[in-house]
């Protein structure tokens, strides 16, 4: 792959990109995304702790924001690198290592825009219902590739649908955000189709998929106008990676890898002693005095994520200029945090907070009323457009924004396209919204006027 088609400017939906002297093509694609509805609403959307009662822990927002900082760092850094090793490329494509950053700190910022209420057990809830008998009965009928984008339901192709597909009935211009090929191609970490999910996945950007059947033609020429290598294992419905989508995934893992022990310490979780040892195992050349003058338990915490975070960066950002080679001709395809110096600490962090944190019984209970939440939504809202003959579904069917209707559209014939944006609907739901809708359509609580 080469790096003049992987850093295009060019915007989806749009036919030639537009100059700007105040921001660069990839500094507007970040300010879109600050700026859009998806994004706002993941500020009430679980990142690990579902409906927290304190405002101190962290939700899909703030760790997209962080993510976004992380990337942006390492853009630069791993950018300074690659052009050091191209300079007369990038002097001629006129990009420097903020263009790279500013690449890299957009697509991280986006990257959970899709995920469901509820984090992944929201996944979890949508796919399941589709795999009941109940659910199975809509998609009856459905390709086997249309009926895999709802059976293994996945978040990063949502995400990808929320940046690139305009809903018909809200406008005739399409592309969705519009964003450039170059952010859009470091969003997508799984680069593949959801059509037989079942076969090996042991290369890191196989594990998952990354568009839904509705998308795949966009993929398609997005994957042509950045030059992205077809996979040979995949032949027609899988791509190797942007390589710059190996930093946008990197700044995820870093972040709520560090994070998410934070969050830890902050609800008892995990004593300070913990989190101190684990922390500073990361950490090349730990200023002991600095961290002896700091008294506050929580103050020292903060110094040493700051540390780590900072460690895990430069050490990400060395791998990825060590392996570009292999980035560019695909062969490379392992997350960076498997080869780095850290990486026996990553993993051993990574072992105490499936065992101490994601197990905490007020996220397990509160991620299993999600399941009942999701599905009898979904159950609801299938079921009032699909069977508008009684009085009960025509009320419910009034609930649902007109857009996610597909007035027009043939029921039977656009089965399909009528069901993704039913889904879309509750998939973009916030934690709290989805939990009161559904408790209003229960009869458990009613609203007030």
């Amino acid at each position: 792959m080469d790096w003049r088609q992987l850093l295009n400017k060019q915007r989806l939906g749009k036919p030639s990109a537009s100059s700007r002297e105040t921001r660069s093509e990839f500094q507007r694609d970040y300010d879109r995304i600050v700026f859009s509805t998806a994004f706002r609403r993941l500020q009430s959307k679980t990142q690990v702790f579902p409906l927290p009662e304190t405002d101190f822990i962290h939700t899909r927002l703030t760790h997209s924001l962080e993510s976004a900082c992380v990337g942006r760092s390492l853009g630069k850094i791993a950018g300074r690198g690659i052009i050091q090793s191209n300079p007369d490329l990038f002097r001629a494509m006129d990009l420097h290592s903020d263009d790279i950053g500013a690449v890299v700190s957009a697509a991280s910022l986006a990257h959970d825009i899709g995920n469901p209420p509820f984090g992944h057990s929201g996944e979890d809830a949508i796919a399941e219902f589709f795999l009941s008998a109940e659910g199975a009965s809509y998609i009856d009928g459905l390709t086997d590739a249309q009926k895999a984008d709802l059976q293994h339901y996945e978040g990063n192709a949502a995400g990808f649908r929320l940046l690139t597909y305009t809903l018909p009935t809200q406008s005739s211009i399409g592309g969705g955000l519009r964003l450039t090929y170059a952010t859009l191609g470091a969003f997508t970490k799984y680069p593949r189709s959801a059509h037989r999910m079942a076969e090996p996945r042991k290369r890191a950007s196989t594990k998952k998929y990354g568009f839904f059947q509705s998308e795949a033609e966009t993929f398609k020429t997005l994957a042509g106008g950045l030059g992205l290598k077809p996979s040979a294992a995949l032949p027609g419905r899988g791509w190797h990676r942007h390589p710059l989508a190996f930093l946008v995934e990197a700044a995820d893992d870093i972040c709520y890898r560090i994070m998410d022990l934070e969050d830890g310490y902050k609800l008892k979780l995990l004593p300070f002693s913990e989190i101190k040892s684990l922390l500073t195992g990361l950490i090349d050349g730990l200023n002991t005095e600095k961290l002896a003058a700091i008294y506050d338990e929580r103050e020292k915490l903060s110094y040493l994520r700051a540390m780590a975070i900072n460690c895990l960066v430069q050490q990400s950002a060395q791998a990825f200029v060590a392996h570009q080679d292999g980035l560019l001709d695909g062969s490379f395809d392992r997350p960076l945090l498997e080869v780095i110096p850290g990486c026996e600490v990553i993993r051993t962090i990574e072992a105490v907070s499936v065992k101490q944190i994601y197990a905490y019984r007020k996220v397990v209970e509160i991620e299993s009323a999600g399941f009942e939440v999701i599905s009898g939504l979904l159950e609801a809202f299938l079921r009032s457009v699909f069977n508008p003959h009684s009085h009960r579904n025509r009320k419910i069917a009034q609930l649902i924004p007109a857009q996610y209707l597909s007035p027009g559209l043939d029921r039977e014939r656009h089965r399909y396209t009528v069901i993704m944006n039913l889904v879309q609907f509750v998939a973009g739901m916030t934690d709290t919204f989805a939990l009161s809708t559904y408790r209003t359509i229960k009869g458990i609580r009613l609203p007030t006027v």
